[in-house]
This record gives C-alpha cells, structure tokens and sequence, in this order.
C-alpha cells in the first residue's frame, strides 16, 4: 500500500503573511500478514501487519503570530529518524535530532543560544 499527499497552504492579507506545509508518503510497503483474534465478547477480527515505511515532514511561518516551528520523521521498518524546530518566544531556536530503536528514544537537543543537551537518552519502562 503506497499513500501520497502533498498539500501546500499560504496565508496572505494586507499585514499578514504565513506559511504552512506537509507533506506524507507511506505508510507501509512490502508482503502484510493477516493477523486474525477474537476479542472478550468473542468476535472475529481480522487485521493486516506489514513493514512500516512513511515519511512526513510539516511546518508553520506566521510572522505576525511568531509561532515558527516544524516537524519531520521517516520510519522504515525498526529504524525511525526525526527532527523538530521550535522557535521559542525569547528567541532561542531548539532543534531536536533523534532515533528511535528498541532500546527506546534517543533525542539530542541543540539551542541557539549555545546551551545544549545532547547525548540525553530516554528508555523505555516496562
């Protein structure tokens, strides 16, 4: 199954200018496998597993609100990758590169105004 969207909004009047954005291809690619369960009131279900596989990426420019921030992410299979920006209020502009894997979430976060965390992990709790 291959989806594709790409949409592309802009914002205009005679003060105001803004710019958003997206864009998704995914989400799963190659051989699925039905899976099949009944749940506690006994009915039948039927699902179909495959190898997930999607990119996105979003993003907002509003000058006149200053909310300037954007995402993007791509999964293929146990890999992900990703990266996010938020321009804070007092001018600092963070970004935070990651991976997921199974040992779980690993952010590194970088500041514009020098102050930064990387290497920082967060694992999973079972």
């Amino acid at each position: 199954m291959l989806v594709v969207v790409a949409v592309m909004a802009k914002s205009i009047t005679a003060e105001h200018h803004a710019h958003s954005f997206q864009h998704f291809h995914g989400p799963v690619e190659g051989h699925h496998q039905e899976v099949s369960w009944v749940d506690k009131h006994g009915h039948h279900h039927h699902d179909y597993v495959a190898k997930p596989h999607y990119k996105f990426s979003y993003g907002v420019e509003d000058h006149h609100t200053k909310d300037m921030h954007g995402h993007k992410e791509h999964h293929d299979g146990d890999h992900v990758t990703g990266e996010y920006v938020v321009h804070e209020p007092g001018g600092n502009v963070r970004t935070v590169k990651y991976h997921v894997d199974k040992y779980g979430f690993h952010p590194v976060v970088h500041n514009s105004n020098g102050i930064d965390h990387g290497d920082y992990h967060h694992n999973k709790h079972h």
